[in-house]
């Protein structure tokens, strides 16, 4: 088998009980995800907005969060390849959903990384770095959502 002949496999496991029977407004919407052999569960829910958990993590936030995720993975990969120093990612990203825009999706995520980086390195290749990171993203890659990348670039010593 050729390397590109292989083919990567994600399983998912989603949890739920309770009943529907008394109609859309009364069932509970927490329910439990996970991905073997990863222990952790993630208590979901629901936006809201639907009568979900508010203390819980959402379909929509964590396919933002994958976004984000998948970003600053690539990111410090092609940053660790280029041998520069990173020392601090951090994103504060965000997710458009409008309910006027059928069928509802979401339609745009914002990617903000704050980057900082060890050493000397130009504005202009670390902002092509992310760039490339972008490119490679296979969450991106696999969204038909638009998907913005806001960077603030800091340099140190």
């Amino acid at each position: 088998m050729s390397e590109s002949d292989k083919i990567h496999h994600y399983h998912a496991t989603c949890q739920w009980n309770g009943s529907t029977g008394a109609g859309y407004e009364a069932y509970g919407r927490n329910h439990a995800l996970g991905a073997a052999p990863a222990e952790t569960v993630i208590a979901a829910s629901s936006d809201p907005v639907f009568h979900g958990d508010p203390t819980r993590l959402n379909p929509e936030q964590l396919l933002v969060m994958a976004a984000a995720s998948c970003q600053m993975l690539e990111f410090l990969a092609i940053a660790a390849r280029a041998r520069l120093d990173v020392v601090e990612y951090e994103d504060h990203a965000e997710g458009f959903m409008p309910e006027d825009d059928k069928p509802m999706r979401i339609t745009r995520i914002v990617l903000k990384p704050r980057i900082t980086i060890k050493g000397a390195a130009s504005q202009e290749r670390l902002r092509k770095l992310v760039h490339t990171a972008h490119e490679h993203c296979f969450i991106a890659n696999s969204l038909k959502t638009q998907i913005e990348i806001q960077p603030e670039i800091v340099t140190r010593g």
